[in-house]
């Protein structure tokens, strides 16, 4: 991972950077709160469109918003052959290099453990989100690289129907299931999956049963229940396969540069996209990115080589680099970045309304607000990074 925030190389791959720019520029965007715009607008299609793409589908499907996690995971597998060629022509062993893969890991994980921590009483040991999911499986797709293609795509396999199938055999929800012991509401009965897909149903499966376990191992103070968001700690496995689809992605660019793998990005999104609807449609396995199930793996994976393959072609086929210019910023500073957004917000918003006062925050009106403020708040950060761009200053892990 350290290609995505470290010193740039005489030669980046400036699509990779916008890419992953535009994924962090998606997550600092929540400040502009959509949804909050919304409801001061009910009868406005846009920003009914703005808040559904801001914020997380409620269980199956996708929106705009949950891309920005597969996205990140993908381009940490993208980033691994860069990484690994990069330290095999400094000569680095292979202990050199496992050991500093497992130190990285387990900074991962604590970071994301220190981030969910801020509000909290004491630490909150959480393992759901981004930083601690790839944590979690990012060493073993660091040793995945030095196999074979065709054993890379062989443990793809085999993790997405493995957990798959220990999905299947844990036994589903009945209809009598206490749904409301395990904080879902009484109105979520649309978003209830019925007969075999049941067996992914929100806080009532496998995932579930394991953080029960898992989870109270660690101090808390209380015991551990449920994820109010349904998110598990084992979707670190499936999400494993989201950064084997990003090694492919890397193997691919290394490999036919300096032309672009278009048609192997786009049979690849091809396939993919319609492997993870037809599990859906058919009922075997429905596309959930709050536990990532194996077809919302192939699902946004498909859509992640999408997003590479229009980033290539406008970057590198079409060489609109300047274009790409405010996205590369962002991009190649992406861990300081989640970073700001989780840490500054307070500091940055509180400073404007102090500095500037309400009226002038509410100069388009007190309904666009947020949006004005979070406008200004992402011109901050931006600012930061171009300083630390034009500096070469660059977060490492």
């Amino acid at each position: 991972m350290s290609e995505s925030v470290g010193a740039a190389p005489p030669q980046r791959n400036v699509a990779v950077d916008a890419y992953r720019g535009l994924v962090m520029l998606l997550m600092m965007g929540e400040v502009m709160q959509f949804e909050t715009v919304a409801h001061s607008f009910p009868n406005s299609t846009l920003w009914r469109i703005l808040s559904f793409n801001q914020t997380h589908v409620e269980w199956v499907g996708m929106g705009l918003h949950d891309m920005i996690q597969p996205s990140f995971t993908f381009l940490v597998g993208v980033a691994l052959p860069y990484s690994l060629r990069s330290r095999q022509r400094k000569g680095e062993t292979f202990q050199r290099m496992i050991g500093h893969t497992i130190w990285r890991s387990f900074l991962l994980v604590a970071l994301g453990i220190f981030l969910r921590s801020i509000h909290s009483e004491m630490t909150n040991f959480t393992f759901e989100d981004t930083l601690t999911q790839i944590g979690l499986g990012y060493t073993f797709a660091f040793l995945l690289t030095f196999v074979r293609p065709r054993w890379q795509w062989t443990a793809f396999g085999v993790i997405l129907f493995g957990y798959w199938l220990a999905w299947a055999l844990y036994p589903a929800p009945g209809a009598d299931f206490p749904y409301a012991s395990v904080g879902v509401p009484d109105d979520w009965h649309q978003h209830l999956l019925n007969g075999f897909a049941s067996h992914w149903n929100k806080n009532s499966n496998l995932g579930q049963a394991f953080d029960l376990w898992f989870l109270n191992l660690f101090p808390r103070p209380s015991r551990f229940l449920f994820n109010d968001g349904g998110y598990l700690t084992l979707s670190f496995i499936p999400t494993l396969g989201t950064m084997l689809l990003g090694l492919a992605a890397g193997r691919w660019l290394i490999a036919d540069r300096p032309n672009v793998p278009m048609r192997k990005f786009l049979t690849a999104a091809a396939v993919l996209i319609a492997a993870g609807l037809l599990l859906h449609y058919s009922g075997i396995c429905p596309i959930v990115k709050r536990i990532w199930t194996p077809a919302w793996t192939l699902f946004s994976g498909g859509m992640c080589f999408l997003f590479l393959a229009v980033f290539s072609w406008v970057i590198d086929i079409k060489k609109n680099t300047r274009l790409a210019f405010p996205l590369v910023v962002v991009g190649m500073n992406s861990i300081a970045a989640y970073l700001m957004a989780h840490l500054f917000e307070d500091f940055i918003q509180s400073s404007f309304r102090i500095n500037l006062g309400m009226p002038t925050l509410n100069i388009f009106g007190t309904a666009l607000e947020p949006v004005t403020l979070g406008l200004l708040t992402l011109a901050v950060y931006w600012l930061i990074l171009h300083w630390m761009f034009r500096n070469k200053i660059f977060l490492r892990i």
